[in-house]
């Protein structure tokens, strides 16, 4: 009865009514690793942003923080990681796109560090928040055109630390329309001194 009510007083979104009924397994069905290049950067993408389960994961973890769709995620990552021999051979370290001050400020997380903790634990690979930095607040990419997504993005990124150059750095993002955040990132790494990069996003 008490649920009844607060249904009522507080409705779900339409996005968490479409993820309430499916399980882990349902989520992990939609798993369907792809790359694409933009510039020098192939990026790796595992889930369809056009499924309408994906999306709602993405929008629910993004700007809701709920803890069901950031499970979904990092049980796709997790299950892509383990069929991928590229991060056994060398310690590999996970890094979330760093979202900009006034963003992280106002959202109270970052999606991407949130779905990484957990395959970061479950496979013994290091999370890494510290080692790149956006130095510069970017327009949101989601209005504008392919080259002007690349345009906003450059410089946007800084490598803060000496990296270990045997190490493999995997720097994730949560959703790569252009690729243009990525490459950024990529090239940010590259220019600090890391020479086993790769780039991957959770959708496309």
């Amino acid at each position: 009865m008490l649920e009844k009510i607060l249904a009522l007083i507080f409705p779900p979104r339409a996005d968490e009514l479409t993820l309430r009924p499916l399980s882990t397994d349902d989520f992990l069905e939609r798993l369907a690793p792809e790359q694409f290049s933009v510039g020098m950067v192939s990026i790796t993408t595992l889930l369809p942003f056009q499924d309408p389960v994906v999306r709602a994961a993405v929008h629910e973890a993004k700007y809701h923080g709920l803890a069901k769709a950031q499970d979904f995620l990092s049980a796709a990552l997790s299950e892509y990681l383990r069929d991928t021999d590229d991060y056994r051979a060398k310690h590999t370290v996970l890094i979330p796109v760093p979202l900009g001050k006034n963003r992280r400020r106002s959202r109270g997380f970052n999606q991407v560090e949130e779905v990484l903790k957990k395959p970061a634990k479950e496979l013994g690979l290091t999370l890494e928040t510290g080692l790149l930095k956006r130095v510069r607040e970017t327009t949101s990419q989601v209005t504008l055109p392919r080259e002007a997504r690349r345009e906003n993005m450059r410089g946007a990124f800084q490598v803060t630390k000496k990296a270990n150059p045997t190490y493999l750095y995997i720097v994730v993002d949560d959703v790569a329309t252009t690729g243009a955040t990525l490459e950024a990132a990529v090239d940010a790494l590259r220019v600090g001194g890391i020479l086993h990069v790769e780039a991957l996003a959770l959708t496309h």
